[in-house]
């Protein structure tokens, strides 16, 4: 893997665990396009919606002073300077995990200025979550 991507990755990541909006704009394409599903619900949205829903989700965690718990399932490189991240991520709050979380596809692409930038996502999103190192998630089947 990169050694760019990978200190990309790691900034990235503390920039969204802080919950910085200002500076996780950054890092986002302006041609961003993605697609979430929620309870069976197909929303396709581009980057102004994007801005907007990290907005909602970084306010409710600073009001309900929660920590944000990611963890990086697995890096795959798809392209010569195109990457794709799986992540979950899921809320802690006051040292409880909520009982659902997001399962993100995030594709990430260096531009002509040699900077990374989020380009894509695919969440599943409100997914059954279990918290402990043999399961990520809890399917029933």
């Amino acid at each position: 893997m990169d050694n760019s991507f990978q200190k990309f990755l790691d900034t990235y990541l503390d920039v969204w665990r802080a919950s910085s909006l200002t500076e996780l704009i950054e890092f986002i394409s302006e041609d961003y396009e993605a697609r979430e599903v929620t309870g069976g619900n197909i929303i396709d949205f581009g980057y102004e919606e994007s801005v907007n829903g990290w907005k909602q989700g970084f306010t409710f965690a600073k009001e309900n002073i929660a920590q944000w718990n990611i963890n990086v399932i697995s890096i795959l490189p798809l392209r010569e300077f195109e990457t794709i991240v799986i992540l979950t991520a899921t809320l802690v709050i006051q040292g409880k995990s909520l009982d659902t979380a997001n399962l993100f596809f995030q594709t990430f692409k260096r531009n002509s200025m040699s900077d990374w930038k989020l380009v894509r996502s695919y969440i599943e999103a409100g997914i059954p979550y279990v918290s402990t190192n043999s399961a990520l998630f809890n399917i029933k089947e």
